[in-house]
């Protein structure tokens, strides 16, 4: 009898489920890659031309963040940031070859000059910035896809610079503020495309709201009690503004 697969099967960051919202299993094939070494749960790519089987629909992995428990979405974040690297690095950044996968590691390997190409993850810093006891900084997205949420300030983390300097940099290039007490809270693997959101919280210390108009379109310090729409629950942001939140309460 075959051993079936359980399969995470994307279409770009489009993720086949059934109606509810459960994973297929399928034969595992020589082209799927294992999640994680001797696993019997796979990536797939559905390509574009192929047919969606009966029963399954493809769903945004955004939307499945809310529905799913933690580590189901961590496992799916980490199919579909794996099938990303292999697309991306199906030829040597060196030399142009053609590249092969490597039979043990994640590595897409050239067989012409024996560059290895790993898997990688770009780091970015979210920050929670709060002023007195009861007030927290919130930013809206110049760009209309977010509509009136508000959320906290983000970046890359640059060359050369501590995720520190790079919590400090972000916040005075889009809102204008210096801050102090910058702290470490948590991080979330974000497969958009392959990012590591890496949370901190840090308190005002001087400046005035200047916003980066082509990234930050309104910043304000929001009372805890009176807060605007904010990131959905599953996404760092969310868990970020609530630990806040309640810890202030458990202080009160």
């Amino acid at each position: 009898m075959t051993q079936l697969s359980l399969a995470y099967i994307f279409q770009h960051q489009k993720l086949l489920v059934d109606q509810n919202l459960e994973l297929p299993k399928v034969e595992k094939l020589a082209s799927d890659l294992p999640i994680h070494h001797n696993d019997q749960v796979i990536a797939r790519d559905l390509l574009d031309d192929e047919i969606i089987p009966e029963g399954y629909q493809l769903v945004p992995i955004r939307e499945l963040i809310q529905s799913w428990p933690t580590t189901a979405f961590l496992q799916a974040s980490r199919a579909v940031q794996l099938l990303e690297w292999r697309r991306n690095h199906k030829f040597c950044s060196h030399c142009g070859h053609h590249t092969e996968i490597h039979p043990k590691e994640y590595a897409m390997v050239c067989p012409a000059c024996g560059y290895h190409q790993y898997p990688r993850v770009q780091p970015c810093v979210i920050t929670i910035i709060t002023k007195g006891k009861d007030e927290v900084l919130l930013a809206k997205s110049a760009h209309k896809h977010y509509g009136n949420m508000y959320g906290l300030i983000a970046g890359f983390v640059e060359v050369g610079e501590t995720l520190e300097e790079a919590v400090q940099r972000e916040t005075l290039e889009e809102v204008g503020l210096k801050l102090k007490n910058i702290r470490y809270m948590s991080s979330q693997p974000w497969p958009f495309p392959s990012n590591l959101m890496i949370a901190f919280h840090a308190e005002y210390d001087s400046g005035e709201i200047e916003l980066q108009i082509e990234e930050i379109s309104d910043a304000q310090f929001f009372k805890f009690d009176q807060l605007p729409e904010i990131p959905f629950k599953g996404s760092i942001a969310h868990a970020m503004i609530n630990e806040i939140i309640e810890s202030n309460e458990k202080a009160s």
